[in-house]
C-alpha cells in the first residue's frame, strides 16, 4: 500500500478514503480440517461442524461451517484494508445460511465490501460486506466501522 492510503501505524488515511470503495475481495476455502481446528481453538465441538452423520440425522444437508468462523473470515477483507485489525469499532451481521462443507471439495466463501459511508467528524467509515458461497447469500446486514487515521 503506498504511503498515501496508510496512516502512522500503517492505518488508512482517511483523506484516501471514498464512499462507494470497493474493497478488494477475497476467497477462503473452508475444509474438514479447518472446522475440527476452529472447533478446537473455538471450544465449539458441536458435531455438525465435522461429523457428517450427525449433521444429515439432525435435518442438515451435510457439514455446516461455524457461524463465527464465518463472521471472523468475513472481517478480514475489512481488516486487511483498513491496515489495522484494531480499527473495527463496531461489526455486526445476521447469519442468513449455512455454509455447507462436503467432504470432497470443501467450500469457497467469496467476501468482499465497500465502504457507504463516511462521517468526516469521528474519522469513521461504514464498510458492508457480502459473503457468497457459491449463489447463497450466507451473512446479511454485515457492517463494520473503522476508525481511519
Amino acid at each position: 500500500m503506498s504511503a498515501a492510503t496508510m496512516g502512522a501505524g500503517s492505518r488508512r488515511e482517511f483523506s484516501a478514503v471514498s464512499v462507494g470503495e470497493v474493497l478488494p475481495a477475497k476467497t477462503v476455502h473452508i475444509d474438514r480440517a479447518r472446522l475440527v481446528q476452529y472447533a478446537g481453538a473455538s471450544l465449539d465441538r458441536n458435531p455438525i461442524h465435522w461429523d457428517e452423520r450427525f449433521a444429515v440425522k439432525v435435518g442438515l444437508p451435510n457439514v455446516i461451517a461455524h457461524g463465527m468462523f464465518t463472521m471472523g473470515a468475513a472481517v478480514t477483507v475489512v481488516t486487511d484494508w483498513a491496515g489495522d485489525a484494531g480499527a473495527v469499532v463496531r461489526y455486526g451481521t445476521r447469519f442468513t445460511k449455512p455454509v455447507v462443507v462436503p467432504y470432497e471439495t470443501g467450500a469457497d466463501v467469496v467476501f468482499s465490501a465497500t465502504v457507504t459511508a463516511l462521517d468526516e467528524a469521528t474519522r469513521q467509515a461504514t464498510v458492508e460486506i457480502s459473503a457468497l458461497c457459491g449463489t447463497d447469500k450466507v451473512l446479511g446486514r454485515a457492517t463494520a466501522l473503522v476508525q481511519l487515521a
